[in-house]
């Protein structure tokens, strides 16, 4: 499906004057298989949502163990506000691009509102380029459940197409990688974006989004461990299996565990990005461990099913997560979940748009464009959980 710039779908923007921008997002589920942004002139999707973050006093009466700093950080470990968690202030740079007109191709894991979060940056930079008279034209497609074998398939068609450039946030790093290498070999213009890059090595010509998930696994972890007062059972709910950046998460998130003789990991577990079964499993480890101090979430899905079935069992097992969406917001807010790592996914939106301009003209990475762009992940708690909610939703 293409997109040509105008809004008009689930997804409303309401951009104000001031420091930032108010989103408000209009979450629905998908019904269709392929879910894309046209570039036409209409929006397809059918999903949405944005979030982030500091929990204060959950299980504090029943737990004898530390509340953490529970600072707003970046991924750094430096002090930040929690506005700047997502960054709607973006300018086009100062390249002058060589055409009037360019078509891309974007496929992604699947059909969920951290992509529609990363399509509204690209909105705004496809809106701009219009500013200076050049029309950005692209596709963005994915299916409603990751799987490689499906990328591949787009992957595939997109290629016998005379796309300038063809974006892929990989689904599987050692399935797709070789694809990707082939379709450079044979003269496409590849580039990687949002979530996950490909494997080390791999000939893409640069990537646009997180480069350090494992850091964000470590980084959950650690505000884990100390909430727990460094002693615990612990779960992992990973999202996906072979997503390079659910997996790195996750070995963060096991790595940290490691280096603390009294945390176990007791279970470990694939939900597929998917919040029902999320909470199936949550579910199910909570019979199995019913003493369970902790979860790992390490995407956006699960910390939604593990807060639902959290809230259900009415364990006092304590939740950390990644990202934005709205349900976990508000489980940040009540304080069944403890923090959020949230990734500046309109920045990376926008920055996808950029770089593929210049790889179009046929730019190599270096001074125009980095081979590797990263984009930042802030951890939120429950303190910020209302501004953040009102910063993206527009209510609080």
């Amino acid at each position: 499906m293409k997109h040509n710039g105008n809004i008009n779908g689930n997804i409303k923007i309401i951009l104000l004057s001031g420091l930032a921008a108010m989103f408000v997002f209009s979450a629905c589920s998908s019904a269709a298989y392929d879910t894309g942004r046209d570039n036409s002139g209409n929006n397809s999707w059918d999903t949405g949502g944005y979030n982030s973050g500091d929990n204060s006093g959950y299980n504090s009466a029943d737990n004898s163990v530390t509340t953490g700093t529970q600072q707003t950080v970046d991924e750094s470990g430096e002090e930040v506000s929690a506005e700047s968690a997502v960054d709607f202030d973006h300018e086009l740079d100062t390249y002058e691009p060589k055409k009037r007109a360019y078509n891309f191709y974007f496929t992604y894991k699947t059909v969920h509102p951290w992509w529609d979060a990363v399509a509204l940056g690209m909105e705004e930079a496809q809106r701009q380029y219009l500013d200076k008279g050049i029309t950005i034209t692209y596709e963005y497609m994915a299916p409603e459940g990751a799987s490689a074998e499906d990328q591949i398939q787009k992957l595939h068609t997109a290629q016998e197409k005379n796309y300038d450039v063809i974006g892929v946030d990989v689904a599987d790093e050692e399935i797709i990688s070789p694809v990707l290498d082939e379709m450079v070999d044979s003269g496409v213009k590849v580039m990687t974006f949002s979530s996950s890059d490909a494997a080390e090595g791999c000939k893409r010509l640069a990537y646009v989004g997180n480069t350090h998930n494992y850091r964000d696994g470590a980084d959950l972890t650690r505000a884990l461990c100390e909430k727990l007062g460094y002693k615990g059972k612990v779960a992992v709910l990973v999202g996906s299996k072979g997503a390079p950046c659910h997996e790195d998460r996750a070995k963060g998130a096991e790595d940290t565990i490691a280096q603390y003789g009294d945390m176990e990991i007791v279970a470990k577990e694939y939900d597929m990005d998917s919040v029902d079964l999320a909470y199936d499993l949550t579910m199910q480890i909570l019979k199995d461990c019913p003493d369970l101090d902790g979860i790992i979430c390490c995407n956006m899905s699960n910390p939604v099913g593990a807060a639902r079935a959290i809230t259900q069992m009415e364990s006092h097992a304590v939740i950390v997560g990644m990202d934005h969406d709205e349900e976990a917001l508000r489980y940040l807010d009540e304080g069944v979940i403890y923090c959020l790592g949230v990734q500046d996914c309109y920045s990376i939106g926008f920055d996808t748009i950029q770089t593929a301009v210049k790889i179009a003209d046929g730019n190599p990475a270096g001074d125009l464009y980095p081979e590797k762009k990263d984009e930042s992940t802030t951890l939120i708690y429950q303190k910020d959980a209302a501004l953040i909610l009102e910063l993206l939703y527009g209510e609080i």
